[in-house]
């Protein structure tokens, strides 16, 4: 019996009949994520537990046979963190779904991981409360997900990202044992913040069974702040202004190129002579609400924009963050599609679209930048005609250029998609020599075999 046969063995043992897949026809599905460009492997089977004590006994046969292991909740990363290795077998959360407890006297909800965004926001909306991190993919992508790239979305910018909102976890480690991490207090500081440090991971130092996430109150109906630019430069200086004077619960950008690509795919009259777009919120109540998205719009009046309008009508504000929402569909309609993530300090922000531009024009490459402008986050969105082989390697080449500008703008290789594999190479330019050692130790005092995600979001291991 080889290790694999053995390991599937142990997990036939405690899984449900179905949940151990090896049809070679089915192992497909669940082997890649939604990243272009990004390497990935072929797994001997596919598993998928129901409880923590199935993932546990799971690990402590892959731990027993030295198998690697690759977690995977929807499968809707971006940067190939859950793509399958060689000879791997894929732990699927999917299936772990449930809502275990909503504590409404202190404000938090304790879940599975595979639940997808969307419906624990419609699950604890039902008592009156809110989960904040918002991803643009927040219908398609599941906590467990969102917990191990740290995903922030459209509301971070005033409730912050996943991190955030953790208030602790449950872990099953690389050797099969189950801990529990962080609290159900919103103070504490008792020992090291180990739940903090799996938020981001990546599935690389244990696997996500139980997530304790904060909860807020319903937020009012939002009055939604529209401006129009003649060019980047006026639109950076517009979220640099506004970001030094408020706090909107929303603040999104999107540049001509995306602006087009949107209102070919789905019109609704975008003006797409518009270098940029800016949409943004304020969740505060009544009159306050309305005169915050009013000083918003004289803010960006005052740095150049040449159109500003301000809506209170809940459809109109659903079309406009519908078009923000729809930047990546609309472009995967042109061509295969290569989605960059970076982030600088908002006052570099026109700086780096500049110089984004830049590299569009100097490698012959479509690109449309959109992004999180008041976080600095933004998604630069490479375009190829397919089968363009040629197109394809200058696209490339834009891709790690677009990471330069970032690093050269003070900024970071990755705001909210994640390392996986498609960013790894880069990581030793943004870490010194004593981090990239601390990562490396960190990863070792976990996963002593390196038997979890090997190969994914370290610089080295």
């Amino acid at each position: 019996m080889t290790d694999e046969d053995a390991v599937l063995a142990a997990c036939a043992a405690v899984l449900a009949d179905g949940d151990v897949v090896t049809d070679p026809d089915r192992l497909p599905t669940y082997k890649q994520d939604r990243s272009t460009g990004s390497e990935v492997g072929e797994p001997f089977a596919v598993v998928f537990p129901r409880t923590t004590e199935q993932v546990s006994e799971v690990m402590k046969a892959a731990h027993k046979y030295r198998v690697p292991v690759v977690p995977r909740g929807a499968g809707s990363g971006l940067s190939g963190g859950s793509n399958a290795i060689d000879g791997s077998l894929i732990v699927c959360v999917e299936k772990m779904n449930s809502v275990l407890d909503v504590d409404v006297s202190n404000g938090y909800v304790e879940t599975q991981p595979g639940i997808f965004n969307t419906d624990l926001r419609e699950h604890v909306a039902g008592h009156g409360l809110w989960y904040a991190p918002d991803p643009a993919s927040k219908d398609f992508c599941s906590i467990g997900g969102n917990v191990n790239t740290n995903a922030g979305g459209l509301c971070c910018v005033k409730y912050g990202v996943t991190r955030d909102a953790v208030l602790g976890l449950e872990v099953v480690l690389a050797d099969g044992r189950i801990t529990r991490l962080g609290r159900k207090t919103v103070k504490g500081v008792a020992g090291y913040d180990l739940a903090g440090l799996m938020v981001g991971s990546e599935g690389t130092l244990g696997i996500l069974t139980m997530a304790r996430l904060k909860l807020r109150p319903l937020p009012p109906p939002a009055t939604t702040a529209v401006a129009v630019f003649p060019d980047i430069a006026s639109a950076g200086r517009a979220v640099e202004a506004i970001m030094t004077k408020l706090t909107p619960s929303m603040l999104e950008l999107m540049d001509r190129t995306t602006i087009q690509a949107v209102e070919t795919w789905r019109p609704m009259g975008l003006d797409t002579s518009a270098e940029a777009l800016l949409i943004a919120q304020s969740d505060a109540p009544g009159d306050a609400g309305i005169a915050e998205a009013d000083l918003l719009l004289e803010l960006c009046e005052r740095v150049g924009a040449v159109e500003v309008y301000r809506s209170e009508d809940p459809e109109q504000a659903e079309m406009l963050l519908g078009a923000r929402r729809m930047a990546i569909p609309a472009l995967e309609t042109m061509g295969d599609w290569l989605l960059d993530d970076v982030a600088v300090p908002r006052s570099q922000l026109a700086r780096a679209m500049t110089m984004i531009a830049e590299l569009s024009a100097k490698h012959d490459v479509m690109i449309a930048t959109f992004g999180h402008a008041g976080d600095g986050n933004l998604h630069p969105t490479i375009v190829i005609p397919r089968g363009d082989d040629a197109a394809a390697a200058r696209a490339m080449t834009a891709f790690h250029e677009i990471l330069d500008v970032a690093l050269a703008c003070g900024g970071t290789i990755t705001g909210e998609h994640g390392v996986g594999t498609l960013k790894r190479s880069f990581l030793a330019e943004e870490l010194d020599e004593v981090a990239i050692d601390l990562h490396s130790r960190i990863k070792a005092a976990w996963d002593p075999e390196n038997i979890l995600n090997p190969g994914k979001a370290l610089p080295r291991w």
